[in-house]
C-alpha cells in the first residue's frame, strides 16, 4: 500500500493512517515500512506543496479480506482523517492511500484495478516499494530497478523529483 500526504505534517499523517489501520485487528499485520520520501507533485496540479510518500508491505488474511473490502477500509481511513475525494483531483490532500498489489490478484473493475494502473510510471511509488519488496518482479517480467531505469527522475537522499 502506498501512502501520501501534502497537507500539514505529512510524516505524522502517514503514521496516523497506519495507526488507524492497525486498529482493524489481527487480520492485518505490518511487514515493512519504507522511509518517508519528499516528492514533487505529479500530474496536472503542480502548484502545491511537495508530498511525503511511503510504501508499507502488509500481511493480510486473504480468507478474511477481499481486495475490494480492504480498499473500502483504507478509503474509510482517508475519510476519517478528513480526505474529501473528488473535490480537487490531483490537488493537495491530507492523506492518500493506494492499494498497489494484493498478492498475485489481477482485476479491473469500476471500483478497483490491480495491480495499481499507474504504479509503474511513478518513481515516488517505485523507490519506496523497492525498500519493502526488493525482489518483486512485475507480471511483465521486469524488476523494480528495470522499471525505474526507464523513468526520468532524480533521487537525492530522501527527495524524489520526476519529470
Amino acid at each position: 500500500m502506498a501512502l501520501g500526504s501534502n497537507i500539514g505534517d505529512g510524516e505524522a499523517n502517514i503514521n496516523d493512517a497506519l495507526t488507524l489501520l492497525e486498529d482493524y485487528g489481527n487480520d492485518i499485520s505490518f511487514g515493512a515500512l519504507s522511509h518517508i520520501y519528499r516528492t514533487d507533485p505529479q500530474g496536472d496540479v503542480k502548484d502545491q506543496p511537495w508530498f511525503s510518500n511511503a510504501v508499507v508491505r502488509l500481511e493480510i488474511a486473504s480468507d478474511v479480506w477481499a481486495p475490494e473490502g480492504f480498499l473500502s477500509t483504507i478509503q474509510a481511513i482517508e475519510v476519517k482523517m478528513g480526505r474529501l475525494r473528488g473535490m480537487d483531483p490531483g490537488g493537495p490532500r491530507i492523506i492518500d492511500l493506494d492499494l498497489l498489489l494484493f498478492g498475485d490478484t489481477e482485476m479491473d473493475s469500476d471500483y478497483l484495478t490491480l495491480p495499481h494502473p499507474r504504479m509503474l510510471k511513478r518513481a515516488f511509488v517505485l523507490v519506496p516499494l523497492r525498500e519493502v519488496a526488493p525482489k518483486l518482479v512485475f507480471k511483465d517480467g521486469r524488476t523494480i530497478d528495470q522499471v525505474l531505469s526507464g523513468l526520468n527522475y532524480t533521487l537525492d537522499g530522501l527527495n524524489i523529483a520526476q519529470k
